[in-house]
């Protein structure tokens, strides 16, 4: 197990967390599969076969976290790719809902605070808690490596232009959130610029999942693309990054 690596994908049950799950054992690393339901959890392990493990793991339960953490280090004593998958859209827009329609009633003047908290919870403070719980694993590999998936929905820079397709929608639940990831991202890139380890972010394309009741444009597999080429990333692969497919550099 040593010459292994040994990588913890969040929200890997479903979605982009499982495809990425999925091509990482394809690549020879051992996954662990957190997932919030470890029912779930143990039957995505079971279909991507051997190499996967479930774990039990909710980003928005401090216990569940220290549990996942003391496991992984008991059993591994190290962890050496964390892929921060975990995310929810929303937790009010009703099923048939267009994206449009739903935006119209989370605008800054009229959005539920607890719609607002609920999603930053997850999506924000979660990604925060899980980093200061595996932080000290990743600190104990030779070639370590931190993959938040964003999306270019949270572009400050993009959704300050006028012309941008996300423009009109930049609203303060889903698409602020994944500023703040960004931002809060970038922070720990701060933190960690003068050791060995390397921090990305990665949008992956706008997937058909769960995430988005199946409306995206791209296959899983075409929306996983980005996430597992980055977290393939050799000991001399950049860090402090933001891209999409194919390493395209997405503003900050």
């Amino acid at each position: 197990m040593r010459n292994k690596r040994i990588a913890l994908v969040t929200g890997a049950n479903q979605g982009v967390g499982l495809q990425v799950a999925k091509e990482l054992v394809a690549n020879g690393v051992t996954v662990l599969v957190g997932s919030r339901n470890f029912a779930r959890g143990e039957a995505a392990a079971r279909e991507i076969g051997p190499g996967a493990i479930p774990l039990q793991l909710d980003v928005t339960d401090r216990a569940s976290i220290a549990a996942a953490a003391e496991r992984v280090r008991t059993e591994f004593g190290r962890l050496d790719l964390l892929v921060q998958n975990a995310a929810i859209s929303n937790t009010s827009k009703l099923p048939g809902m267009s994206i449009a329609e739903y935006s119209k009633l989370t605008r800054p003047s009229n959005v539920s605070l607890d719609e607002v908290r609920t999603v930053w919870e997850t999506n924000v403070f979660g990604v925060l808690a899980v980093y200061q719980a595996m932080l000290p694993l990743l600190r104990e590999s030779s070639d370590a490596r931190i993959v938040n998936v964003s999306s270019g929905v949270g572009s400050l820079t993009d959704n300050a232009n006028p012309a941008s397709p996300y423009h009109a929608r930049f609203g303060p639940v889903y698409p602020a959130s994944k500023a703040a990831l960004n931002a809060v991202t970038l922070t720990m890139m701060v933190e960690l610029e003068s050791t060995g380890i390397k921090v990305n972010l990665v949008s992956p394309a706008f997937t058909k999942t769960n995430l988005n009741e199946y409306a995206g444009t791209e296959s899983v597999e075409d929306g996983s693309r980005e996430v597992v080429r980055v977290a393939l990333l050799g000991p001399d692969g950049p860090t402090g990054t933001f891209t999409r497919w194919e390493n395209e550099t997405i503003p900050w």
